[in-house]
């Protein structure tokens, strides 16, 4: 999957809290972005990886008479990963039931009518498994870890927490705890506070700019009707895909598909699908201080992105990778040697270790994205690390090379065929794709699709999306810093 925001939450049920693998990939694609690419001459891992990637299996895809879609791809592992995509997340909420989607995520293994959570977890450790679930702003993810030979036991308990979880009251009462120790920590997080707030700023008059935990109030006020009132609107058939990878059969999993999720209800007949008011991007400033002591001054800024399908998408990614990644005392290559010419640029004219980092992000929704990038800084670096980085997005309409496109297409085909060396990261790029494109692209069209972008294509879509357009900003202290956009 090509570049998706970061997955927030991300519940257990086993003992042990660990992010799911197949998030990495967008999660990297977000904050980071591709970090110095490697000389031009190393081009022979890179075909060998192409190579390796061209040779996997084929995506089969069934789709069940309700409208649910069953996925899978083979590996020569022992274990395999299988899992329900959904195509729900915070911003289908509303005001009041901000949070709900999140909150079901800690409610889903908590007990079902068939078992209770001591049942559940029980049965989980005995067949070796893992199972576990995070939300995002538009999709909820399930998915269980286990042997070959319990794809159906896993297929089983996946259906069975989404259709017919207890949602016991004082579980519920006992997790509204566990979200508000939750939020406590994520705010400590600069890097997660400070996108969520990019997303307000940006998104402020759409759900879209509504935090994935949901605001104090609503944790604490949350009903079970909210909830299930959630559940109904949200998780039926034709939003929903069952993928996995490993040494799975396809046929049998698409039996167990049907045996075990036939009873999701499809959208009525005659009934309009689900559809989302056009998010509207707004230029616009958030600033907030924090008088920590020696505290860096950290700050984001945001243009308006493009949606998954949009003819620009891979484009936007190459720009991410060409602007990349820098913190200071890392890398292979000294950063005044570095072929990106950002970094170049920010060691020159800023004094030495003023900067301590920057990343460029692309966020890609259905309908928009969010594209820039985040700074950490000395507070008194912040006018010139704001302007060095605004400069450098700004000259990509005009400056940029073949030389540094090809660098970043290369580092982008690195991170995109690197990233899935596991079978939870390919079923995870199989859901995700299928409920953002409606099939798996072949390595081999994606290939095709970024061997076609040069730097004309880079300089047009600079050009015409980068240049002279509104940017939303914002930024935690310290008091002193970002200079007025206007």
């Amino acid at each position: 999957s090509f570049g998706s925001e970061s997955d927030r939450s991300d519940s257990s049920s086993t003992l042990v809290r660990q992010p799911l693998a197949g998030a990495m990939l967008p999660h990297r694609l977000l904050r980071g972005g591709v970090s110095r690419a490697l000389p031009l001459r190393s081009q022979r891992p890179l075909s060998s990886a192409a190579a390796a990637a061209l040779q996997h299996p084929p995506t089969q895809v069934t789709t069940l008479p309700n409208g649910l879609r069953v996925a899978s791809q083979q590996t020569a592992d022992e274990t395999l990963t299988v899992g329900v995509w959904i195509d729900a997340g915070s911003r289908f909420e509303t005001k009041e039931s901000n949070g709900a989607a999140h909150f079901l995520e800690h409610m889903a293994f908590k007990g079902t009518k068939r078992r209770n959570r001591i049942q559940l977890e029980q049965e989980i450790e005995n067949m070796g498994g893992h199972l576990n679930a995070y939300t995002s702003r538009e999709q909820t993810v399930y998915y269980a870890k286990c042997f070959k030979n319990d794809l159906r036991q896993g297929v089983d308990i996946l259906s069975d927490i989404l259709q017919n979880s207890t949602l016991d009251q004082a579980h519920l009462d006992f997790e509204r705890g566990v979200i508000l120790r939750e939020m406590e920590e994520v705010e400590k997080t600069v890097e997660e506070v400070i996108f969520d707030r990019l997303h307000l700023t940006a998104f402020h008059d759409s759900p879209l700019g509504y935090t994935i935990l949901g605001p104090v109030e609503n944790i604490q006020s949350i009903t079970k009707a909210q909830l299930r009132e959630y559940v109904q609107s949200n998780y039926t058939a034709d939003r929903m895909v069952v993928a996995a990878a490993g040494p799975v059969d396809h046929a049998e999993l698409v039996q167990y598909a049907g045996d075990l999720f036939g009873g999701f209800p499809q959208r009525t007949a005659g009934t309009p699908a689900r559809s989302c008011a056009l998010p509207k991007f707004t230029g616009a400033e958030l600033l907030y201080r924090t008088d920590e002591p020696g505290a860096l001054a950290h700050f984001a800024v945001g243009y308006e992105g493009v949606p998954w399908t949009h003819p620009d998408s891979l484009t936007f990614m190459t720009i991410q990778s060409i602007i990349g990644s820098y913190k200071r005392g890392e890398g292979l290559v000294p950063a005044e040697l570095s072929g990106n010419r950002l970094t170049n640029s920010i060691v020159r004219n800023i004094d030495s270790g003023l900067t301590e980092s920057f990343a460029a992000f692309n966020t890609c929704y259905k309908d928009t994205g969010l594209f820039g990038f985040y700074a950490q800084c000395e507070e008194s670096a912040v006018a010139g690390c704001m302007g060095e980085l605004l400069h450098g997005v700004s000259t990509l309409a005009d400056c940029v090379t073949d030389e540094e496109v090809e660098r970043g297409k290369r580092a982008l085909k690195t991170v995109l065929f690197g990233s899935l060396d596991s079978t939870t990261a390919i079923a995870e790029d199989i859901g995700r794709q299928l409920l953002v494109y409606g099939r798996r692209i072949p390595i081999s069209e994606l290939l095709l699709r970024l061997d076609a972008i040069d730097a004309t294509q880079v300089r047009r879509v600079a050009r015409e999306r980068l240049c002279n357009v509104d940017i939303a900003m914002t930024a935690p202290g310290p008091p002193r810093g970002p200079p007025p956009l206007a």
